[in-house]
């Protein structure tokens, strides 16, 4: 009979009819509310130059339907009676439903923020980027769980401490790799290189290939793929030809000593009439530089605008074909290495060359007169 009063019983048939009219009434005005707003919001990224619309729009679409519906509830819940245990049960269930749609909307916006970068058009490290994503995720997680236990009053401070001295205890574990993996998202935020850059330290010069988690790959002029820690990369000097925007150069050339002063003179200004002359580069100066050994030296200088190997030596090349043609209109001759002995004193040595017969030279002939 008890089960039969119960059910008979009209103030709870109408205190579950509000219950059940409150929650979908509100379920769906939160959904309608969520769906307009979200609408709105991607209007407005189409006409802005800011991706805080878009992002906003996108974070609303990502709620959860399931815990709009735990909002629901709890509010059709607030229009009933309810016992002061269900009323503590309550208050807790709002905080967990809160922490999981907040954990949600961040989990998304670091997705989206990740995405964003790989979509920009600029070459950044992928595991860089996913590194991060991971590490802010388990962060928001982890926070969210630890928010969650300690609004249900577990003591989370034995639980923090642990994990504390079980993550020192990993660290030391792994720290090669720990390092590698921090030189990898070091190297991912402060961009000293990139994929595609072309880079030289010590012996090895290459293009960037892969940045990974623990290794950095490069193809080396030689053709090799050269495999080098994150760690130890960042050890090292590295330089970065890719983003040198110009390229200083000084070559010499040296002409004969038999060159009158005249012409010497003029040299200077008919290499620098070649380098303006010649694309993408600029000159700075052309000097008789010094007096060296068979030879009188130039130093000239001038700035190629191109960070390109390949420009540069066909600039260079140009200058240099312009510069044997003008020398030789000129009539000036390039110098070449001159070397001359010259004996003070003594006979010189007597020659002999195989299949010569043997003659008596006034070289070798006695001053006396008879045969040496």
């Amino acid at each position: 009979m008890p089960y039969w009063e119960t059910l008979t019983d009209r103030s709870l048939w109408l205190q579950l009819g509000i219950l059940v009219a409150v929650t979908l009434a509100t379920y769906l005005l939160l959904s309608v509310m969520l769906r307009v707003v979200s609408r709105q919001l991607a209007q407005r990224d189409k006409g802005s130059q800011s991706r805080f619309f878009h992002f906003a729009s996108e974070l609303l679409r990502s709620t959860s339907q399931l815990l709009i519906f735990a909002f629901a509830l709890m509010i059709g819940l607030k229009t009933v009676d309810l016992s002061p245990r269900w009323e503590s049960a309550m208050s807790h269930g709002w905080f967990i439903a809160l922490a999981f749609q907040i954990a949600l909307w961040l989990d998304h916006a670091v997705k989206l923020w990740t995405d964003s970068l790989t979509r920009d058009g600029k070459a950044r490290n992928p595991v860089t980027t996913t590194l991060l994503g991971i590490i802010m995720r388990l962060v928001i997680w982890t926070m969210m769980l630890l928010s969650i236990l300690a609004n249900l009053g577990v003591d989370i401070t034995a639980m923090i401490a642990s994990l504390g001295v079980g993550g020192i205890a990993i660290a030391l574990a792994v720290q090669t790799l720990l390092s590698d993996m921090f030189a990898s998202m070091s190297i991912g935020i402060d961009k000293p290189f990139e994929i595609g850059d072309f880079i030289v330290f010590g012996d090895v010069a290459g293009t960037i290939e892969h940045i990974g988690l623990k290794t950095t790959r490069i193809r080396s002029l030689s053709g090799e793929q050269i495999v080098i820690a994150n760690a130890e990369l960042l050890g090292q000097i590295v330089h970065n030809y890719k983003r040198m925007n110009t390229r200083r150069i000084v070559f010499t050339f040296g002409i004969s000593y038999h060159t009158p002063v005249e012409k010497v003179r003029e040299i200077g200004a008919q290499v620098k009439r070649i380098i303006e002359g010649t694309e993408k580069t600029q000159f700075d100066r052309a000097h008789f530089f010094a007096f060296d050994e068979s030879r009188l030296t130039f130093e000239v200088v001038h700035i190629v605008q191109t960070a390109s190997y390949n420009e540069y030596m066909d600039i260079q090349q140009e200058i240099n074909l312009e510069l044997m043609e003008t020398l030789r209109n000129m009539e000036v001759e390039f110098a070449f290495p001159i070397r001359r002995v010259e004996f003070i004193g003594g006979d010189l040595p007597e020659v002999k060359v195989a299949g010569m017969p043997e003659q008596t030279t006034a070289a070798n002939a006695s001053p006396y007169g008879g045969a040496s």
